[in-house]
């Protein structure tokens, strides 16, 4: 396994929407290892292929607190299917977008699918965080950021730190 670079804001590639993956292979499986290895490195609780410069609807999550065991899950082209009625306010960060946090309001709970590191299709319920990952995740494959919350006057400027920083560091 290895660790890759994490793509971060003002980068355009993580505006591209994610092409669904059509075959399973040892590829896109070692592809999700390193992209585990590398969130659980960062650390974050979830990262989508995108982040790491690949535009395939791939992501990873692992909601397990520190104390537990890791509880890895693959899932290649997640939908959701259905949302809950009820939301839940939780504070998001973002690998992609360092340092930067957001309260964001979103379903509390869903239905999804998804195929799974073995080419199986699967269902799941999920609630509470792994809900907020999921939906957070499905965002970055379809080119939506946690500042597309935010009003268009705060975007900008979070967008614009971003690339003021990027200049510093070329």
């Amino acid at each position: 396994m290895a660790k890759l670079p994490i793509v971060t804001l003002p980068d355009p590639i993580l505006r591209k929407l994610s092409t669904p993956v059509e075959r399973i292979d040892d590829e896109l499986r070692q592809l999700a290892d390193d992209m585990l290895e590398t969130m659980y490195a960062a650390p974050g609780v979830g990262l989508a292929a995108i982040q790491v410069g690949v535009p395939r609807r791939l992501v990873v999550l692992d909601v397990a607190d520190e104390d537990e065991p890791r509880q890895p899950l693959v899932m290649f082209n997640p939908e959701i299917v259905a949302l809950g009625s009820q939301t839940r306010l939780h504070e998001e960060g973002c690998l992609s977008i360092p340092d930067f946090r957001i309260e964001i309001e979103r379903p509390s709970s869903l239905m999804l699918r998804y195929i799974d590191r073995e080419g199986e299709p699967r269902e799941m319920d999920a609630e509470g965080l792994l809900a907020t990952a999921v939906q957070h995740e499905i965002n970055h494959l379809d080119g939506k950021l946690i500042i597309d919350f935010l009003s268009p006057l705060k975007r900008d400027m979070v967008v614009r730190k971003f690339r003021k920083q990027a200049r510093a560091t070329t």
